[in-house]
């Protein structure tokens, strides 16, 4: 074992990858060894509060390596309340290079794991099988929270000497499940597997997604796409499942929603960094859909700092309803108003379940989609036409229309094409919300709300507007009020449907 001690970052670089700064400290090398031989170097250092975003440890990789593992600790020290502690991700970029949007990537397992391993026919979780080439790979470092002593770091890196073992072909799910023709679908578009920081695997999850009435999921795991290739065995006839990646950056997290096979979308940029843009675009070529997540997540880094000039939809519902999601409902709201404004074009919501393990719920919210057919394109062009509702489960199922005096109709995500002083008739049918109250929201506000469903849980609330007094209408559907006149929880809402010409 050979020790290097980068102690205080003496022996470093700063330099700026057209991104967020990032730091490269001094090279690991070995020499060169015997079949089945393992070399083994530590590297030890601490990195101040203030740190950059990005630390990069070059390691020197000899011909003739069949593995490369990494095993890393480091020090939390306790910190007074309301300061952060220590939390360093990590991940490894191979021989190729460490480029923005560059083709070096080889995994990332962010703070879920203490170690990792690569060869040609295995990774570990998070990470790509592929040969060990000969060159330079950077160990990158993500202090992702310091706390004010410093963050004091151990990496152990061994290599294993000998022939390379054989190169797995990756197999992938089909774009396509059976399918109803032209109908409601059910998905779930932001989950994590053991590829990232779930606990679940693929086929869990897929067993927990069938028991949930859900058509359709969407892999979504942290800065990684290493998960694409093991979901082939759960998709069926009964169950489409998209590839994607919930690309977390310091400053908000977006999913990547049903992405061609094998598509990598980096993260590594700030909102000041102007790049987002690019990698939006990215995911658009790569047939995907753009969805900034939770954004008004408490969490460190996942406040939404990017804007929605690039969103086909936003996750307006994550997870159990709570405060933050309340927020995220009244500033999409806002947006909506913006767009009959002219000021902007109006983007869908969805809600998802962000599950990563028990006692999370996979299919709580769910999507319920209006789609041609069960196929990775029809499900996208739903969600991006926001002809969709969200529901907290498949218990609860809604019908949402505007029709006028002369046979005129629309329903979620259309227009009722009408003047503007037409009476327009509101219907909202729903099941599976017991006690539930239903709310009609337009641009100036709530317009309606119904008195309680009754405990059989299926009701048909009307109400009459003209599109000179709303301009749009969507339909909430919320648990009983805890207490006064703060509005229950959301059992279900609906995108809108728009009034006028």
């Amino acid at each position: 074992m050979c020790e290097d001690n980068h102690g205080g970052l003496a022996r470093r670089a700063l330099f700026v990858t057209g991104a967020a700064a990032a730091l490269t400290l001094g090279s690991v090398s070995f020499a060169s060894a015997a079949d089945g031989d393992q070399e083994t170097r530590t590297v030890r250092g601490t990195l101040p509060p203030g740190s950059p975003d990005f630390v990069y440890v070059p390691v020197e990789v000899p011909a003739g390596v069949r593995e490369i593992k990494v095993a890393y600790t480091y020090d939390r020290p306790s910190v007074p309340a309301g300061t952060t502690g220590n939390a360093l991700d990590i991940g490894v970029f191979d021989d190729r290079g460490t480029e923005l949007g560059g083709r070096g990537f080889r995994g990332w397992s962010g703070g879920a794991r203490t170690e990792f391993f690569l060869r040609a026919d295995d990774a570990t979780p998070g990470y790509l099988p592929g040969p060990v080439r000969e060159g330079t790979w950077h160990i990158a470092l993500g202090p992702y929270t310091v706390a004010p002593q410093g963050l004091s770091y151990e990496i152990t890196i061994t290599l294993t000497y000998g022939e390379p073992g054989e190169a797995v072909e990756p197999v992938y799910p089909p774009e396509r499940a059976k399918g109803r023709g032209r109908a409601w679908y059910r998905g779930d578009c932001h989950l994590h597997s053991w590829y990232s920081d779930g606990r679940r695997t693929p086929a869990e999850i897929g067993a927990l997604a069938r028991a949930a009435g859900l058509d359709f999921i969407n892999s979504s795991e942290h800065n990684t796409h290493s998960a694409h290739a093991h979901w082939a065995d759960v998709a069926g006839d009964d169950l489409l499942v998209m590839l994607g990646e919930e690309i977390t950056t310091r400053n908000g997290h977006v999913v990547a929603l049903g992405t061609d096979p094998g598509t990598f979308v980096d993260w590594r940029y700030r909102a000041q960094d102007n790049r987002f843009g690019r990698f939006a675009r990215q995911i658009r070529r790569a047939g995907g859909l753009v969805v900034p997540a939770h954004p008004h997540a408490t969490c460190v880094g996942c406040n939404w700092k990017f804007g929605f000039g690039e969103a086909d939809a936003v996750e307006v519902w994550n997870g159990p309803y709570t405060p933050d999601d309340e927020v995220t409902l009244a500033d999409w709201d806002s947006m909506l108003v913006a767009s009959v404004r002219g000021e902007r074009g109006w983007i869908p919501a969805m809600g998802s379940s962000d599950a990563h393990r028990d006692p999370d719920a996979v299919g709580s919210p769910q999507t319920v989609v209006l789609a041609d057919d069960l196929t990775r394109q029809a499900i996208q062009e739903g969600i991006r036409a926001g002809r969709s509702y969200i529901a907290e489960s498949a218990r609860v199922a809604l019908s949402f229309r505007a029709s006028g005096g002369r046979g005129e109709h629309a329903g979620i995500g259309e227009r009722l094409t009408v003047g503007r002083d037409t009476p327009v008739t509101v219907r909202l049918e729903v099941t599976g919300a017991p006690r539930c109250t239903v709310r009609f929201v337009t641009d100036q506000g709530v317009l309606h709300t119904s008195a309680p469903l009754p405990v059989a849980g299926a009701g048909v609330v009307e109400w009459r507007t003209t599109p000179s007094y709303a301009a749009y209408v969507r339909a909430e559907v919320r648990h009983e009020a805890a207490a006064g006149p703060i509005p229950g929880p959301l059992a279900a809402f609906t995108n809108p449907v728009f009034l006028g010409r």
